[in-house]
């Protein structure tokens, strides 16, 4: 409910605006037909400024009081005293001309940051609802909120697990990924581990359940999430920064204006010329070309406000599985004790692997496939609990089994195998130990150079791996890239606690894929999802990497180089003619309706710039030894 009442809140904000703009459009062109083309009329014209003022500048005027209040003195000050200083001086036409001004360059900007976080509307959409409850040999559908610790729940194939518990009946595998970064399917047989949330395989399982479904891991991730929206760092935005020196600049300038003159109307001339459209305007039209132009390379920009403090972030903090890896095992050793041979051994473990639904058979079956190996006939396939894979392959028996499972066989060579630094797999032969199997997540190929080219291109000062598996494979890969602070075995809470205290120290960026990402893209400064593996994780982040690739990660950095490029550029050259303009009417010569028409010519000149913002250069990505894409 809390969350509907804000989006709500939020979608009035954006119509008022609007409508303010449409009423201002709407009553300076009244005036001017009363007072130029209808004569008859021309003593009534200042009626339609009237409207505008109070309907328009009325609740404008209240909003800029209200932040005041609050000790929040942004770029659009200047437009709240112009307005109400031209109607003490009577001067209805520069009045309504700011309401213009600054209801069309807030309703610019809320368009372009329109979209609202719905976080917790998709966490809650994905919970599961209902369960099966299994009761004297009958099935009876239930609400979770029923579930009690103990019952025994079936879930059927490609259900969402209603709450955690343990297998007591089936074997298949579960996909747990998006709520523990484990990047692999994950075998589950009778005393397995189940968490809520995961999503199930291909076969039925039956578990118990061993916590009620509020105290469960998916409620848990929710209740961290919203307690993480709670924590969501507040920017500071480029146009309220330029403004908190440009605010006093033009009040005194007008002040002083009216002193040494003793003409009220100088300062309402200073202060119309000063209203600071460029920083109203010219940024959200950089934002919105920059939105425009990211749409283009696959990057969904879910809040602007993170093309403005992109490039200003210090520390990057990287999730693993499935950002800087591909989320999926890889054989990457092959240590053999046997005189069959590595590429025999291969054939048989593959042969006997395309009957098993274990995470890792894929990996053997990809290797023999790179490797053209022909498989063979299998016989006698069987999957003794917690003892392995067998079968009888080319006359010889073949067993895919645990290092745990080797000592309780008795096996020698059992202390050549060196230390698992990962999964692992023994293959045995005939009784006796045959090979060892090591397997890793696989890097992506342009994670190295990306994450090396992140110091010198982009100004980052710290690297980090925040992840949730474990801490063997979280170092080998953090090894691989040269990256020396890791944080392995997370859950999201302690994710979110790192992320946390880095954006207390400097701004950060946050790079995930996963639910058990979303509560830390919350609170980073900058969170950006990878993928679209979650719809959690996308509402959560400000920005959306639709494609798995870290160059698109390079392109979204430098595109937001160039939007706030782009938009000092625009914001600062209109706030300059906006001095010099402001100087002129302090002396005399441009009364408020002038200044008000020469800003409008500035706003112009500036808006014109801000579009380049949309326009693809040639280069978007600077990552060594990629091709460069036009």
């Amino acid at each position: 409910m809390e969350v509907h009442t804000k989006t709500a809140k939020k979608s009035s904000h954006i119509s008022l605006h609007g409508l303010i703009a449409i009423i201002a459009i709407a009553g300076i062109i009244c005036f001017l037909l009363f007072h130029f083309l209808i004569p008859n009329l021309r003593s009534h014209s200042t009626y339609p400024l009237y409207v505008v003022l109070i309907l328009g500048g009325g609740p404008l005027v209240l909003e800029l009081l209200q932040k005041m209040f609050h000790l929040e003195f942004g770029s659009d000050l200047i437009a709240g005293l112009s307005i109400i200083t031209s109607v003490i001086l009577e001067q209805y036409l520069a009045g309504s001309l700011v309401v213009l001004m600054l209801s069309g360059g807030q309703a610019l900007e809320a368009y372009a940051i329109k979209s609202a976080s719905k976080v917790l509307e998709a966490l809650a959409k994905r919970a599961p609802t209902m369960a099966h409850r299994k009761k004297e040999e009958k099935i009876e559908d239930i609400s979770v909120e029923e579930i009690k610790i103990g019952d025994i729940l079936p879930i059927f194939p490609h259900e969402i697990c209603p709450v955690d518990g343990e297998v007591v009946e089936g074997r298949g595998v579960m996909d747990e990924s998006y709520l523990t970064g484990e990047p692999f399917l994950l075998s589950k047989a009778p005393g397995s581990t189940v968490l809520s949330g995961a999503i199930n395989g291909n076969e039925s399982l039956t578990i118990k359940a061993t916590k009620l479904a509020i105290d469960s891991r998916y409620a848990k991730i929710m209740q961290v999430m919203h307690e993480s929206e709670q924590k969501r760092p507040r920017m500071r935005r480029l146009a309220d920064e330029l403004g908190a020196w440009y605010t006093p600049v033009a009040i005194l300038l007008a002040s002083v204006a009216w002193l040494v003159s003793g003409e009220a109307i100088r300062f309402l001339a200073v202060l119309v010329i000063a209203t600071p459209c460029p920083l109203l305007i010219a940024i959200p039209v950089a934002i919105i070309g920059s939105i425009s132009l990211s749409a283009r390379c696959g990057i969904l920009i879910k809040n602007p406000v993170v093309l403005e403090q992109l490039d200003q972030c210090k520390t990057m903090i990287f999730d693993k599985t499935g950002t800087l890896t591909y989320g999926k095992p890889v054989l990457i050793d092959q240590i053999v004790f046997h005189p069959m041979g590595e590429k025999n051994i291969l054939r048989l473990a593959a042969s006997i692997e395309r009957y098993s639904k274990h995470p890792l058979a894929s990996a053997i079956l990809e290797r023999a496939q790179e490797e053209k190996i022909n498989l063979v006939e299998v016989k006698q396939i069987c999957e003794p609990k917690g003892e392995g894979l067998r079968g009888i392959a080319s006359g010889k028996e073949i067993m895919l089994t645990s290092r745990k499972q080797l000592t309780k066989l008795g096996l020698d060579k059992i202390n050549l195998l060196p230390k698992g630094t990962g999964l692992e797999c023994m293959v045995v032969i005939d009784g006796q130990l045959a090979a060892y199997y090591r397997f890793h997540d696989r890097p992506r190929k342009e994670s190295k150079p990306f994450v090396h080219h992140l110091f010198p291109k982009h100004r980052f000062e710290k690297i980090m791996i925040v992840s949730g598996d474990r801490e063997e494979e979280v170092k080998y890969i953090a090894d691989y890239m040269g990256i020396t602070e890791v944080y392995a075995n997370q859950s999201p809470e302690e994710k979110v606690n790192i992320v946390v205290e880095e954006t207390r120290k400097a701004k950060t960026a946050y790079l995930g894929d996963g639910i058990n990402d979303a509560p830390a893209l919350l609170v980073a400064s900058v969170g950006i999802a990878f993928g679209q593996n979650s719809d959690i994780t996308a509402e959560a982040a400000g920005a959306v990497v639709m494609d798995n690739s870290l160059e698109k990660v390079d392109e979204f950095l430098h595109i937001s180089r160039r939007m706030r490029t782009i938009g000092l550029q625009s914001a600062l050259g209109g706030v300059l003619l906006s001095i010099l303009g402001m100087i002129v009417a302090a002396f005399g010569f441009l009364p408020p309706v002038a200044g008000a028409i020469s800003q409008e010519i500035i706003d112009v000149v500036a808006i014109l710039n801000s579009l380049r913002a949309a326009w693809r250069p040639k280069y978007l990505t600077d990552i060594p030894s990629t091709e460069r894409k036009k």
